[in-house]
């Protein structure tokens, strides 16, 4: 059962520095991304109601242009509806047909945090529980009783208002996410400790474009 109204402790706003996500990481580097915006939507940032919950408006001109959702050209051999994040460069890109995407802005994951590699979306969950990882409770023993219940979920759940769950190849989850945040301020940054986090009215988005399956390519690279 959803909670409607989150009570949520003191402590919660360092607990969005921190996304649950593990410390593996493999070598996946690209040049620089050139791009020409197509279409930008500076305007899709106001309050949203979804599901019961109240998403406040976000200050997007506090926010660099250049991290507001848009469509861009993009030439990629990967084919539409993959998914390629470019953490250097704090990017997310839904590839979409024609030489088009998606363009997020993202936060990434802290020096010593970040992860490169190939998985997919192996499910999506709307308003989702944040599980820390035992061993984000062992670094930080204040989350550990979220360990096994969670958080519930709520506008200051560090997952925010929708998470995609990556899986390799194997069909193992790889403790990482693709994930909302109410701390908009965080995008463009090196703020969490591994995951993608964008802004809520982003991760809504594209949660709507997104079918969970091996199909659903994504590609972290640095």
């Amino acid at each position: 059962m959803r909670f409607r109204h989150s009570m949520i402790a003191s402590g919660l706003l360092s607990l969005l520095a921190l996304a649950g996500c593990s410390t593996t990481s493999s070598e996946t580097k690209v040049a620089t991304i050139r791009t020409e915006t197509n279409q930008i939507f500076s305007d899709a940032y106001g309050p949203v109601t979804d599901a019961g919950y109240s998403l406040p408006a976000i200050p997007i001109n506090r926010v660099d242009k250049k991290f507001h959702r848009q469509i861009v050209d993009f030439e990629t051999k990967e084919r539409p509806g993959t998914i390629i994040v470019n953490t250097r460069e704090r990017f997310l890109y839904y590839i979409l047909p024609n030489g088009k995407a998606v363009r997020y802005g993202i936060g990434v994951g802290k020096q010593g945090f970040a992860w490169s590699g190939e998985a997919y979306v192996a499910w999506k969950q709307e308003w989702p529980t944040w599980h820390p990882p035992k061993e984000m409770a062992a670094r930080r023993p204040d989350v550990a009783r979220y360990v096994e219940d969670g958080m519930g979920p709520g506008i200051n759940n560090p997952l925010g208002a929708r998470a995609m769950y990556l899986f390799n190849e194997k069909g193992q989850d790889t403790l990482f996410r693709l994930h909302g945040t109410p701390e908009w301020a965080s995008i463009g940054t090196a703020a969490s400790s591994g995951c993608i986090r964008l802004m809520n009215q982003d991760v809504i988005d594209l949660y709507s474009r997104v079918r969970p399956g091996r199909a659903t390519k994504v590609v972290v690279i640095q």
